[in-house]
């Protein structure tokens, strides 16, 4: 099995004020860039996937 690898947000800004998600079959893990041993947050399936639809709608 390979490493899941954490990626960074298509939004980050240039002054590295962002998050990077590790995304799972079943959920999704966040944490964010400029602490990243402080370590993350794990969102279920469900719960993931209704927060990137929100953002998609610009529902937020």
């Amino acid at each position: 099995m390979s490493e899941l690898r954490w990626h960074k947000s298509s939004h980050s800004s240039a002054s590295g004020n962002c998050v990077e998600v590790r995304q799972h079959a079943d959920r999704a893990d966040v944490r964010d860039t400029k602490n990243r041993h402080a370590g993350y947050i794990t969102f279920d399936k469900t719960a993931w996937s209704a927060f990137l639809q929100a953002i998609k709608s610009d529902t937020l």
